[in-house]
């Protein structure tokens, strides 16, 4: 049997957390005020209550405190209007202490205990002088958080390559393993300024087609492959995994014809060919 849950989203694209709807009536895009590892929280409902299974929870699983009300919705806004003042005296502060960082975003608790600063650095920052600074300023806690490139990207937004908003920004809740092979797979160019998105690193939408790719690719010869096709034998010189193409250098002219994969069959390397593999040599 199931645990009854509510999905519930802090940050546009951010993680989506279970809690406890106890006693409350719960749909998608109610706000709700629970309690998390940072303290009390205002959060959204994405996902109205459900169940789920036992090994999916994280324990413990706390309950929602109540449905936002109008006071906490204004409390909401008061505190989005201190996270600008303080990103902005965040600065100020950076720069009199001379600190080689990036300030990307300010969060301030929704209970007004504590404000988060994000920022970026090429290594390690000694910053204790500039929390002392910030908590004799703000008179809370304070708390300094190195972040990544891609995190980076994914709090302050922006247009892909693609003209539209960041996957990461606008939907994507987890960052996803991405390497250049899928780019090889994919036949794309390995330019690096073709394949990575503004935070640097390769972009995420690599990794959507690439199990389409390796799945086509299995009914693909490799490149060098020797097979059989409508005009005699030759080997594969390149495919194209979207129009199941194979491009064949034929043995007896030398030319390169294409093929559909269908056309063509396997066939082992003809005897004295230059590619084919060593033999144990006899004595």
């Amino acid at each position: 049997m199931g645990i009854l849950v509510v999905g519930v989203r802090f940050k546009k694209a951010g993680k989506v957390y279970y809690f406890d709807p106890d006693e409350h009536q719960l749909t998608p895009n109610d706000g709700v005020i629970v309690e998390t590892a940072r303290g009390v929280e205002y959060g959204e409902v994405v996902a109205g209550p459900h169940e789920v299974e036992e090994e999916e929870m994280v324990a413990p699983l706390k309950k929602v405190i109540r449905k936002a009300t109008d006071a906490d919705k204004q409390q909401l806004l008061v505190n989005k209007e201190k996270e600008r003042k303080a990103y902005q005296v965040g600065l100020e502060k950076i720069a009199a202490h001379k600190l080689p960082m990036k300030l990307v975003n300010v969060e301030q608790t929704f209970d007004r205990n504590k404000i988060i600063f994000y920022f970026t650095a090429d290594g390690r920052i000694d910053f204790r002088e500039l929390v002392k600074d910030l908590a004799s300023v703000f008179r809370i806690r304070i708390e300094l958080r190195q972040i990544g490139v891609r995190d980076e990207a994914k709090m302050i937004g922006g247009l892909g390559c693609c003209g539209r908003e960041l996957c990461c920004s606008s939907w994507l809740s987890d960052f996803v393993s991405v390497s250049i092979r899928m780019a090889k797979e994919q036949n794309l160019s390995l330019n690096p300024a073709k394949i990575s998105g503004i935070c640097g690193r390769l972009m995420c939408c690599l990794k959507y087609e690439n199990e389409c790719y390796e799945h086509a690719r299995e009914e693909l010869p490799e490149v060098g492959a020797w097979v059989l096709t409508p005009d005699g034998e030759g080997k594969v010189t390149g495919i194209n995994v979207i129009k199941k193409g194979v491009s064949v250098e034929l043995k007896e002219t030398k030319t390169i014809k294409d093929y559909h994969a269908g056309e063509i069959t396997p066939k082992n390397n003809p005897a004295g060919d230059s590619s084919e593999p060593n033999k144990e040599c006899s004595s």
